[in-house]
């Protein structure tokens, strides 16, 4: 690997902000400390800082030479609403309340990136360094665009990176077009009515519809859309009655659907309601249907693709760049800025939980687990890999 050799020197001072950070995690909307916490890196460094956008964002903007060209690089910085059961020095000081997902690193690798840009100066144009709030479930890439962040912030292409455990450390990966599923969820509720157990013919029995429902569904995703197009459609949650011996007035059906493009979530969408009033009424019950979008698909447009593998195979070796890794029907938020604007959405390899320090939890060190922690291995390279990234997007003209 071809690291930055000034940020392996600090690597040290930046692993001890993203243990600060993990110490002390923030729900969306609420990365009030944290956001402080790089504002006032940033400034130290030098870096104009805007705060603000989303709520709780900040922006540090570096500038040099006389170039319009212009780069976005995006870390998210919100945690998770779960408990930590490591018990090493860093873990969260709050109960209920975790980095799990390992925003602390992201956060952390930008700002080793940001501190050697200011320092070093060695590319000709505007670097925007966006730390996101709200990426977990919260649309804070959204909330920022809301708030003017391209406005204020005129990038010409944007770029993000998340973790991912096992992905070996120092590998990365990346895909163009689709990588990341939309997300969206689903509410259904079955009136029938109420009878005794004993007596059903007496009532209209909302919990045989909403099977009767459940079967029908899976049909669109084998018979009704091509099998070529990828989506999940995942009933999580039926709720219905109290007692065994009482048929109740209604069920409710809760989950998610995912996919990779619009023209199949329309179908999906349109095929559920249609599937569930029909169905509803051929047993004389009443469906009330609720379809609710969340993040849209993320799809890495394929020059800014190209152009990050390019980066990815300088600084790591060829042998340690996929560039056809798997998408994931995962969400992430992300999605918005790449509607807005030409990007690219990566991973880097997070291991498999070797790097753990001792007092760790049980569990696998995967995402959204209470046993998982960053590997702080990544951080020198996720970091070299922005430097480099900006560097050949915005070179010096001799």
């Amino acid at each position: 690997m071809k690291l930055v050799d000034p940020i392996i020197a600090f690597q040290s001072e930046i692993q001890q902000i993203r243990r600060d950070l993990h110490a002390h995690p923030e729900l969306c909307y609420e990365e009030q400390r944290t956001s402080d916490v790089i504002a006032d890196k940033l400034t130290q460094w030098g870096i104009p800082v805007i705060r603000g956008l989303g709520v709780t964002g900040v922006v540090g903007i570096i500038k040099n030479g006389t170039s319009e060209r212009s780069i976005g690089l995006r870390a998210d910085m919100d945690a998770l609403p779960m408990q930590e059961i490591n018990t090493f020095d860093h873990a969260s000081r709050h109960p209920g309340k975790m980095h799990a997902c390992g925003h602390d690193g992201h956060t952390a690798m930008l700002l080793g990136a940001a501190k050697h840009l200011a320092e070093h100066r060695n590319f000709d144009g505007t670097v925007y360094l966006v730390f996101q709030p709200a990426e977990e479930g919260g649309a804070g890439a959204k909330r920022m665009i809301e708030d003017g962040l391209f406005d204020q912030c005129p990038m010409d292409a944007i770029y993000g990176m998340h973790n991912w455990p096992g992905i070996p450390a120092g590998h990365m990966s990346v895909v163009e077009g689709p990588m990341m599923a939309s997300s969206n969820e689903f509410y259904l509720t079955i009136k029938g009515k109420g009878a005794h157990a004993a007596q059903p013919h007496k009532g209209v029995d909302p919990v045989m519809v909403a099977v009767q429902i459940a079967q029908s569904w899976q049909t669109i995703i084998s018979r009704q859309k091509s099998p070529l197009d990828t989506a999940v459609l995942s009933i999580t949650q039926i709720h219905a009655g109290s007692a065994t011996n009482v048929i109740p007035d209604d069920a409710k059906m809760v989950g998610t659907v995912r996919t990779f493009t619009w023209p199949v979530l329309d179908l999906i969408e349109q095929r559920m309601e249609e599937i569930a009033r029909h169905t509803a009424a051929a047993f004389g019950a009443e469906a009330e249907f609720r379809f609710r979008r969340n993040y849209p698909p993320l799809v890495n447009h394929p020059a800014e693709t190209r152009f990050a593998v390019e980066v990815m195979t300088e600084v790591l070796g060829a042998d340690r760049v996929d560039d056809q890794v798997e998408p994931t029907m995962g969400a992430e938020d992300f999605a918005y800025f790449l509607q807005a604007k030409p990007g690219c959405y990566m991973f880097i390899g997070n291991g498999e939980g070797d790097h753990r320090d001792g007092g760790h939890g049980l569990g696998p060190c995967v995402l959204h687990n209470g046993s998982y922690d960053f590997n702080d291995n990544l951080l020198p390279i996720g970091a070299s890999f922005w430097v480099r990234m900006v560097e050949k997007s915005l070179p010096l003209v001799n």
